[in-house]
């Protein structure tokens, strides 16, 4: 696969993530505090569903920081409400770096993450014909491939490992404050290396491990779109039924 076909399938995969993703942890937000009716409460069981995958998260940022000889104050895995309302289920406090070393900290627990899930979906869940079938539209095999990963004793711990993490490993918007100015920067080389026609010096070198590095991410990514399209509809049957049990309902 070409570096271009590799970036068309990772901006095609990234398009439904981020809506599916936002569905599926408001929705759980909204079961949680149906359940408690208290705000508190239900963010610390939120909080706990997602554990694994936080702590990856920020364990990521903490080790990226260490590896590039950054240093670290304070790393919490436990939930604080941001003033505009949004949950913060942790953080690492960093020093004041360069954007370059800023921006790989926070791009640590997409990658960390992206590695996580695809091991997790092809050895421990083995998804690989799930994704033939997609590919293809077999309806049935689709079925029958998710049948055959849930086969095993320890499924589902693999498939909740895989379905919080995934959905825990996007970066935050203070993870991509760095991101632009380091686009730029790259935009600016890429501009300057084909003005002096060494592009086609430097792409045999740098062009199949960055395709490479692209796809395991837009792997991730399809893992995670199919994990969560199995996954919404039992949250939303969940929450239908406490609403109609409790006579409550959450307006998103």
């Amino acid at each position: 696969m070409s570096l271009l076909a590799a970036w068309l399938w990772l901006f095609l995969t990234l398009l439904p993530l981020v809506p599916l993703e936002r569905w599926v942890h408001r929705h759980l937000q909204g079961i949680f505090l149906l359940l408690t009716r208290d705000h508190d409460l239900a963010t610390v069981l939120y909080s706990a569903l997602f554990l694994p995958g936080v702590a990856l998260h920020e364990g990521s940022h903490w080790l990226m920081a260490k590896a590039l000889g950054v240093r670290t104050a304070r790393v919490s895995l436990w939930p604080r409400r941001q003033p505009d309302g949004t949950l913060r289920l942790g953080f690492v406090e960093t020093e004041k770096v360069d954007f370059v070393r800023e921006a790989l900290i926070g791009l640590a627990p997409l990658l960390a993450g992206c590695v996580a899930v695809v091991l997790i979906g092809s050895r421990q869940l083995a998804v690989g014909p799930v994704g033939e079938a997609i590919a293809v539209g077999n309806v049935l095999g689709i079925g029958q491939g998710v049948l055959a990963s849930l086969q095993r004793a320890d499924s589902l711990i693999w498939l909740y490992l895989l379905f919080v993490i995934s959905n825990s490993m996007m970066p935050s918007q203070s993870d991509r404050r760095a991101w632009l100015p380091l686009t730029i920067m790259l935009t600016l080389i890429g501009v300057a290396l084909y003005y002096v026609g060494a592009v086609p010096l430097v792409m045999p070198g740098v062009g199949e491990p960055l395709a490479a590095g692209v796809r395991v991410i837009a792997t991730a990514f399809s893992i995670t779109i199919g994990v969560n399209v199995i996954i919404i509809p039992i949250v939303w049957l969940i929450e239908r039924a406490i609403v109609r049990a409790t006579g409550l309902r959450i307006n998103y």
